[in-house]
């Protein structure tokens, strides 16, 4: 029952473009929403019934968000899983679980522990000194990818050795910080798919897409991937099979790579909404922050269905900018069918940070991908002060 005088609140932890679109659905239904996040004003703010400004870390912060909320959820793995899990032992509602949470929020707790249960994953191991990195890059051969175990995203926290003369420098790029080597795999294409359980048990997956990565960060998404019935049932059983070891409800991003050979492994989970799912809110017959938001609250999950081919194409500030920008090129955007733009309220433009989406639908996903490209090639972020005139 959904009550007016009294709405479901849903606490946010992370007011980035995430929590903006989980707040929005939320909001739709007319839930109640308040999201904790450290910058004042953060994207999630502007449609959020309140922001609580404080650390994604801040016990203290997070006890107040409990203390206004019905249920507890989260956008970013920099939550405080310690704090999520005292709430838990209360039987304050937490999903997904801060014991899952934990397990993801370290590359390496989480790779041993998708071994652990047999779930494919490419080869690693934890560095123990420079000395044994040279070890590890004889042991798994050149490329290999070293990545910092935690506090990493969108590519920041990866570095690729090609040669062993990178490998004193990737050492000393991660220097005080733990760190993993992992075996480079030769894949043919990057997919994931989102899948979400309700706390009755119930699992339903989105269709899966193939991903496009540009300097480690996410640039297309393609709907649905274009791979074989054979591969897609293997990713399909692949992220089930991971959700069935997972605790918690909630919807989780599992990314994979496909090899030459049609094998799949899991490359990295993610236990909230993602990036690769943008496309669901024009393409799909339910959106993936609709899903999360029936998963946390235990509602029924919807099936979601596939209606339209599609392709989401990231907006990412541009290398030689970082300020305060306006969105310049709308009415040529605009123009093309079949072609939406999210832009997130991020105030300034940094380097390779994410500010906005295209998603683009057609007939086949040729069409999409070119309506796509054209929308996407008609924006640029410029200088706010150079706006004027722009169109």
């Amino acid at each position: 029952m959904l009550s007016m005088k009294s709405p479901t609140c849903v606490g946010i932890i992370g007011g980035g473009q995430l929590g903006k679109m989980i707040a929005h659905e939320a909001r739709r239904m007319s839930f109640r929403v308040i999201v904790l996040d450290p910058t004042e004003g953060c994207p999630a703010s502007r449609i959020a019934d309140e922001q609580i400004v404080a650390d994604f870390k801040d016990e203290a912060a997070i006890m107040r968000l409990a203390e206004k909320c019905d249920v507890l959820t989260y956008e970013i793995e920099l939550a405080n899983s310690t704090a999520l899990k005292q709430l838990e032992e209360k039987n304050y509602p937490v999903r997904p679980a801060p014991e899952t949470l934990r397990i993801i929020q370290n590359k390496h707790r989480q790779k041993s522990f998708l071994q652990k249960h047999r779930i494919a994953v490419p080869d690693f191991e934890l560095v123990k000194s420079e000395e044994h990195l040279h070890e590890l890059c004889q042991k798994f051969g050149l490329p290999a990818v070293l990545k910092a175990t935690e506090d990493s995203y969108d590519g920041r926290g990866n570095f690729v050795i090609k040669t062993k003369g990178d490998i004193h420098r990737a050492y000393e790029y991660f220097k005080g910080r733990e760190i993993m080597l992992e075996k480079f795999v030769l894949f043919t294409k990057e997919v994931s798919i989102m899948v979400a359980r309700n706390p009755s048990g119930q699992i339903e997956s989105f269709p899966v897409v193939e991903n496009i990565h540009k300097n480690s960060i996410l640039d297309t998404t393609i709907a649905p991937a274009q791979i074989s019935r054979k591969v897609e049932q293997k990713a399909i059983k692949l992220a089930k099979r991971t959700m069935e070891v997972l605790h918690g409800a909630g919807i989780f991003g599992i990314e994979m790579f496909v090899t030459k050979r049609g094998d799949v492994l899991i490359n990295e989970i993610a236990p909230r909404v993602h990036n690769s799912g943008h496309y669901t809110n024009e393409a799909c017959s339910v959106s993936q922050f609709e899903q999360h938001l029936r998963a946390v609250l235990d509602l029924p999950l919807a099936k979601p269905e596939l209606l339209s081919p599609a392709v989401m194409i990231n907006i990412l500030g541009p290398e030689d900018f970082d300020g305060v920008y306006a969105v310049a090129g709308l009415d040529a955007m605009m123009k093309v069918p079949g072609a939406e733009l999210y832009v997130y309220g991020k105030k300034v433009s940094k380097p390779r940070r994410k500010l906005g989406h295209i998603t683009a639908t057609g007939r086949t996903v040729k069409e999409a991908l070119a309506r796509a490209k054209k929308a996407r090639n008609a924006i640029t972020l410029v200088p706010a002060a150079e706006k004027e005139g722009a169109s």
